[in-house]
């Protein structure tokens, strides 16, 4: 699988996957902000944006193996490896099954618990309701919990632009990262086996995955640190990107010492 990807500066290679379901257009304001302080690498996951689906069964695992092969075919042997909300269930996965290839976490408005049984049989009906009536049923069904009641007030033009990411969103991909997130499982245990630091950011009005969660994730890693980003929800990166841009470019430069570097 090689997934459709993003790029821009230079430096240490800093990876970022999008949130659900959205695709890596999601991105534009971090990789101009950070691209004088990293290189920073926005792929496409499988079947959103330029990355087709393939045949393989619904599992984050897998998403977790194409950002490994996307390295391969980058020539990176590590990178600092980060991700908002479903992003950040496959960069969990990617920590557990390619430790060796991280330089450094980043885990945005996402959580490490797994789905209950109610979310995931909602998860479910999403998928069947997109499948029978198209992506628009997103708009209905997921875009109102992306955004924080700040953004819905007042940032009419953010709101507009996600709700179009969201509206392109293919209803076949949209129904095979739901039952792979509906699978996923619990990350504590890689967390806490982590040997590379991590950051965790969270938008102060996120209520998908609240602040909560993130301190959970912070405090389960060795070298774990938290930002709580002010007047943002889930999409905490395009709510208010100069200050996710700026948690991220402190993180680089103090939070991985000489990893940041030395990238190899």
């Amino acid at each position: 699988m090689q997934l459709y990807t993003r790029s821009a500066g230079n430096g240490v290679p800093v990876v970022l996957l999008h949130a659900f379901p959205l695709s890596s257009a999601m991105w534009l304001a971090q990789r101009e902000g950070l691209a004088s302080t990293c290189r920073v690498i926005t792929p496409d996951l499988r079947g959103f944006g330029g990355s087709r689906l393939g045949e393989d069964e619904p599992s984050i695992d897998a998403m977790a193996d194409d950002v490994a092969a996307l390295l391969d075919v980058e020539g990176i042997e590590r990178a600092v490896v980060g991700g908002l909300s479903m992003g950040g269930y496959v960069t969990m996965a990617f920590c557990r099954r390619h430790p060796e290839r991280l330089l450094g976490v980043i885990l945005a408005d996402t959580k490490a618990t797994p789905d209950p049984e109610p979310v995931r049989e909602n998860r479910e009906r999403i998928a069947g309701r997109v499948l029978d009536e198209g992506a628009g049923v997103l708009v209905e069904e997921v875009l109102p919990a992306l955004i924080g009641r700040t953004t819905r007030e007042r940032r009419a033009m953010v709101f507009g632009r996600v709700r179009g990411l969201v509206q392109a969103a293919p209803p076949a991909a949209v129904a095979w990262a739901q039952r792979a997130m509906a699978a996923r499982p619990d990350s504590f245990d890689t967390l806490s086996e982590l040997k590379v630091p991590l950051l965790a950011i969270v938008g102060e009005e996120d209520e998908l995955s609240p602040v909560a969660d993130a301190e959970a994730m912070a405090r389960a890693v060795p070298d774990g640190r938290l930002e709580i980003i002010k007047k943002a929800g889930h999409l905490s990166a395009v709510e208010q990107p100069e200050a996710f841009n700026a948690a991220v470019a402190d993180f680089l430069s103090s939070g991985l010492g000489g990893e940041a570097r030395s990238p190899g």
